[in-house]
């Protein structure tokens, strides 16, 4: 095998395009190449060729005609031993941590959604050229010669994100190794002096957590990309890219959550990257892949991030405490949690997480969030057997994760069982069955309450959203009072009570009143009245506070539970 040449062209960011050229030597004379389909970490289909334009081939000068083998896969018929020469043009648009945006202010991309998987080539060494505008500079986590990035193979190649403009780079240490902190974007006010200081202690929380050093290949890039809006990551062997909304910044706990991300996808280099589900060891990238094991993936990862800023010593247990029942409070009132378990919506990523609806919102639960609620009933129930799910995950990675070996259930199962065979045959029925998971119990043995914090109004049993001086249903709550006044989401709310509905704020106040309520509504132009009875207030959300009868075993559990690692 010998090495493919990739060179993206960037040099005109107003067109919002790209220019990618390969080259390679052929040895077979038919040759095939593919656009993945997916990127590693979002677990869903995006068909990236649907943005792609003016692909052309050729060999010694000669222009040839590919075959088009499926919307994101080509072949043609060639001589042996000489170079091939594929062009073509991208759209970059879509600014997610996913997809591609070029504009004349930066580039962010993501390689598997640019550059083909040529068939025999996946293991051969890529080479990378990134021609940018002059006032620009480039930052890639590849190693670079002469102004070209190396790649050991395909799957190294794709999994570097590529950021392009001017940007504000800082030196970062952990655990003696070199990072990168890459930001694109200030707050109005700019970052504060501390920020590089944070962001190292979050790390070295994390490695506190794994009792290890980073597994990447030094310096790790963290790409931070603020924003007005939006928010994500995704996670990469030897980086990781980030958004965050600067408004968040200003609310309350708005850096804790920033913090909290940057551990997250931090820690995705052991769990998720390295220890992965066997499903994905190796990626495919023409299809998607179905796993129940994205649940231990992204809800034990989501579980430690909770801690993180508690560990690096920025927030308190009670900010731990506030953060856990946002996300227990998402569980408990999700009807989802009563329709899918836990390793259903892992399984059933691909068409629904990604995919959300208001006919499906009510009728799925996150992995995501329901992975956090398992492990935190996972955590408690090691230990009080001895053991913790911190040692459970570090045991994984030991076993699994550092010599590139997936894992399945039983593997997990066996991992528990080195500290409790009885929580071990547990785990099925957590995983499979709905609405099983012994949530308060667990927070008893802690020495803590949840308790529910009720609705200030009467309740409509619906989700709405402001547009341009209108307002309108997004979802409804099964069997409430919206959905049994025959309104369904979509419906723009006119009126209530014979008054305008213009904000949220003033439909907010039009449903103070009598428990019925004349509704006047339209769906799809059509204007319809209907009778509408409030309900009394319900549950809004759950906080934890603390037993002040715990007996003395459950307060000392919670201070160990506290300390994590």
């Amino acid at each position: 095998m010998h090495e493919v040449h990739v060179v993206l062209d960037l040099g005109s960011p107003a067109s919002q395009t790209l220019w990618v050229e390969m080259r390679w030597l052929p040895e077979q004379p038919v040759q095939s190449w593919t656009l993945p389909v997916w990127t590693p970490g979002s677990y869903t289909v995006r068909d990236p060729s649907q943005h792609l334009h003016s692909l052309s081939l050729e060999q010694a000068g000669q222009a040839l005609t590919p075959s088009r083998r499926s919307p994101s896969s080509w072949q043609v018929d060639c001589e042996c031993n000489q170079e091939l020469t594929l062009r073509y043009a991208l759209e970059a648009r879509q600014l997610t941590v996913r997809t591609n945006l070029l504009d004349p202010s930066f580039a962010s991309l993501c390689l598997s959604a640019v550059v083909m998987l040529v068939e025999g080539q996946r293991w051969s060494q890529h080479l990378l050229k990134v021609s940018a505008p002059s006032h620009w500079s480039v930052a890639c986590p590849l190693p670079n010669h002469d102004d070209e990035y190396i790649a050991e193979d395909f799957d190294h190649l794709v999994d570097a994100p590529v950021h392009a403009g001017v940007m504000d780079t800082r030196s970062l240490t952990v655990r003696r190794q070199a990072h990168e902190l890459v930001l694109i974007g200030a707050p109005p006010c700019g970052w504060s002096n501390d920020l590089p200081g944070q962001i190292e202690l979050i790390c070295e929380a994390v490695c506190d957590l794994m009792q290890s050093d980073p597994p990447s290949r030094a310096p790790y890039q963290l790409v931070l990309q603020l924003l007005d809006q939006g928010y994500g990551g995704l996670e990469h062997d030897n980086a990781s890219v980030m958004q965050f909304p600067w408004t968040r910044l200003q609310e309350p706990g708005g850096m804790r959550s920033l913090l909290q991300l940057i551990g997250h996808e931090y820690l995705h280099q052991w769990n998720v990257r390295r220890l992965r589900p066997r499903d994905y060891v190796p990626y495919r990238y023409d299809k998607p892949v179905v796993s129940e094991g994205l649940w231990f993936a992204e809800g034990v990862t989501s579980y430690f991030d909770l801690f993180l800023p508690l560990l690096s010593g920025y927030s308190s247990r009670l900010d731990l405490l506030e953060d856990l029942a946002a996300d227990l409070s998402h569980v408990l009132l999700n009807p989802g949690t009563q329709l899918q378990s836990l390793a259903d919506s892992s399984r059933e990523a691909w068409v629904r997480l990604y995919k959300q609806t208001p006919a499906n919102a009510r009728s799925q639960v996150s992995y995501y969030r329901l992975g956090t609620a398992l492990a935190f009933c996972l955590d408690v129930g090691l230990r009080q057997a001895g053991g913790s799910l911190a040692a459970t995950l570090r045991l994984l990675w030991e076993r699994l994760g550092r010599h590139g070996r997936g894992y399945g259930r039983q593997d997990l199962m066996a991992a528990i069982a080195d500290t409790s065979s009885a929580l071990a045959e547990q785990l099925p029925g957590w995983l499979d069955g709905r609405g099983v998971l012994p949530i308060e119990a667990s927070l008893a043995s802690l020495g803590l309450m949840l308790d529910p914090v009720m609705e200030t109004q009467a309740s409509a049993g619906w989700t709405l959203r402001e547009v341009d001086g209108s307002v309108w249903i997004d979802r409804t709550v099964a069997g409430g009072a919206a959905e049994r006044a025959g309104l369904v989401p979509g419906d723009e709310i006119v009126a209530l009570r014979d008054w305008r509905c213009r904000t949220l704020k003033r439909t907010q106040h039009l449903l103070d009143g009598p428990e019925q309520c004349q509704v006047t509504y339209s769906r799809r132009g059509l204007i319809g009245h209907t009778q509408l009875s409030l309900e009394k207030p319900g549950v809004d959300r759950h906080r934890l506070t603390w037993d002040p009868g715990a007996v003395r075993k459950a307060r000392l559990l919670r201070d160990q539970w506290f300390q994590v690692v």
